[in-house]
């Protein structure tokens, strides 16, 4: 991206590899264990679907999801520690969910760490339900591992 989106309500805009140095110091506030800048690159490369909710200039956050066969994987969503609780994820959830169903599709997955109490709610209030866990799917401390929720969401 070569201009900052510039609005006073939020945008969405695609993100490119320029767009990294803003995403990366978020990721690093946000996780225990953040993606690096070579995972959005790679995810970039591989054709995946990343784009920035922005306003005033500022990143608020972000997703990056990949389309499979039937259905649309979301693998990073995160609002900007300073935005968080004020909506920003529902509006990232609706504007993949629109743009799944642009793809011809009708079904999301995730997986979120068992321990995320916080963005389960948010996701299971948008409507996704649990279908499984990924046993030691994360890393913790260590050779520690976390499970994940697997989560749905069809319409």
């Amino acid at each position: 991206m070569s201009a900052l989106p510039q609005s006073a309500e939020p945008c969405f805009a695609p993100l490119g590899e320029a767009d990294f140095a803003r995403v990366l110091p978020i990721e690093q506030m946000a996780y225990s264990h953040p993606w690096t800048q070579g995972n959005f690159r790679d995810a970039l490369v591989a054709g995946y679907h990343l784009e920035g909710l922005w306003q005033d200039g500022e990143l608020l956050g972000y997703f990056v999801a990949m389309r499979g066969v039937d259905e649309v994987h979301l693998l990073n969503l995160t609002v900007a520690p300073d935005h968080q609780r004020q909506g920003h994820a529902r509006r990232m959830l609706e504007r993949l969910q629109i743009w799944t169903t642009a793809q011809g599709l009708r079904c999301l997955w995730l997986e979120v760490r068992a321990s995320n109490a916080r963005a389960q709610a948010v996701y299971q209030a948008y409507g996704f339900g649990q279908v499984g866990l990924r046993k030691d799917y994360y890393p913790l401390r260590g050779a520690q591992r976390e499970h994940a929720v697997v989560m749905t969401l069809t319409w």
